[in-house]
């Protein structure tokens, strides 16, 4: 007589064989390129000063490009996400060369930044911006002269990445 595994039974293993599995290494940075576009406005992230974010999704050749630090963390918040996300990078602002050349390869994990918000820089797309550094000490020092306080990833509140933005444009009202 052939004996079949019960249900309950199959499930088990099944649970244990998926728990016995490494979870696969996140994958790499990918070098900013000329032809990057961001996520949101699909401009050319290049093109637009301070730093930016990837993230890469979980069956997802080419990782999500965003212009800004500040879009990548909102969109990290969003429920309508395409993927689960696999790895998040921002720029390194701690070894940028200036403001207008945050660096193509100078990535790090964003939850191991150190993140200044609430001071007077405004990003790529001319919102307030949310800065990392790989360094805490420089994160403190910019912090110092541009306003603003530190805070970790998780520590970021919706609002300072969900919140509507006022825009000032040159020779206009505000737009909201």
């Amino acid at each position: 007589m052939k004996r079949c595994l019960s249900l309950p039974l199959f499930a088990a293993v099944a649970f244990l064989a998926a728990c016995s599995e490494e979870k696969a290494a996140a994958p790499d940075p990918v070098p900013l390129t000329e032809a990057a576009l961001s996520h949101y406005c699909q401009m050319y992230v290049a093109e637009h000063g301070g730093p930016k974010a990837q993230i890469h999704l979980e069956g997802y050749p080419a990782p999500l490009f965003f212009a800004q630090v500040r879009d990548a963390i909102a969109y990290l918040r969003s429920a309508e996400r395409e993927a689960p996300v696999t790895a998040v990078y921002v720029s390194n602002m701690s070894v940028a060369k200036s403001w207008d050349e945050p660096g193509a390869s100078n990535w790090i994990e964003a939850g191991d930044a150190a993140f200044v918000i609430d001071s007077d820089a405004k990003g790529g797309m001319g919102a307030p911006e949310v800065v990392p550094f790989a360094d805490r000490a420089d994160a403190d020092r910019f912090a110092a002269d541009r306003g603003g306080r530190v805070t970790t990833l998780g520590e970021i509140p919706d609002e300072t990445v969900l919140s509507a933005v006022e825009f000032e444009l040159p020779g206009e009202e505000k737009i909201r």
